[in-house]
């Protein structure tokens, strides 16, 4: 049985891990449990972090708690360690689903410029840290978002650039909201259809925002982690203009 836990929160995470312990498995080792020591320092006990617990590695950690003196940080190589802590953040960065916007907004027009991109307010650099109480060791880990990628899902279409891929600009918008001023303008990031979909139905247009994930920490290491990449689909009804000769 283990009595006293204190829980604590990463800033943006929440977890847990032991302040204080009572086990019938480390009498033998710690005098009185280290009450002598309570408040300068804490034992160290497993956790399976809810959000990997299907990863082999997630059991591999069988040691029973052990103390660490208040301000250091164990060498066990399963320990929390910086990256660790990056780790968790990244597991908790509130990324937003890929919403584009597109110029026509609804039903597209065969030979007709669709303008697609995102809002600059919403996609942007976001950033979570976690941090270890009792030890100062913290660790920020921060999203970039860096180029979106359109797929139009058939292959009578031409897209903007011609890769498909709108990297970020200077500014940090991805693509260019459409106006008035712009129809003579081919769109910095788009798609136009080719054929009409009476035929074929609506054609599943992709978008996947590629975002660039970096890390910092107070002990000064850092480094990147994983890209990630996070998608949506959008179904295009794409028609043609009939006009009548005389």
């Amino acid at each position: 049985m283990i009595e006293g836990w204190e829980d604590f929160k990463f800033m943006g995470i929440g977890t847990m891990i032991s302040a204080a312990y009572k086990s019938i498995f480390q009498t033998d080792k710690y005098d009185d449990y280290n009450m002598k020591k309570q408040g300068k320092g804490m034992f160290w006990v497993s956790v399976i972090n809810e959000k990997r617990k299907n990863e082999p590695e997630a059991m591999s950690c069988n040691k029973p708690p052990f103390w660490v003196d208040e301000g250091q940080t164990p060498s066990e190589p399963l320990a929390v360690s910086a990256r660790v802590l990056a780790e968790y953040a990244y597991d908790e960065l509130p990324v937003p689903q890929t919403d584009i916007t597109m110029n026509p907004s609804g039903k597209q027009t065969v030979n007709l410029d669709t303008w697609v991109w995102l809002d600059k307010s919403r996609f942007k650099p976001i950033s979570v840290t976690a941090s270890l109480p009792g030890t100062g060791l913290s660790a920020t880990t921060t999203a970039k978002p860096v180029a979106l990628t359109i797929e139009p899902g058939t292959a009578d279409a031409k897209l903007h650039p011609a890769s498909g891929e709108c990297r970020i600009a200077g500014d940090g918008s991805i693509g260019a909201p459409y106006s008035d001023d712009k129809k003579n303008q081919s769109p910095p990031c788009g798609v136009t259809y080719l054929r009409s979909t009476n035929q074929t139905g609506p054609h599943p247009l992709k978008a996947t925002l590629t975002w660039e994930i970096s890390w910092s920490s107070s002990s000064g290491e850092g480094g990147t982690l994983p890209t990630g990449t996070f998608g949506s689909t959008t179904n295009v009804t794409v028609g043609e203009v009939q006009s009548v000769n005389r």
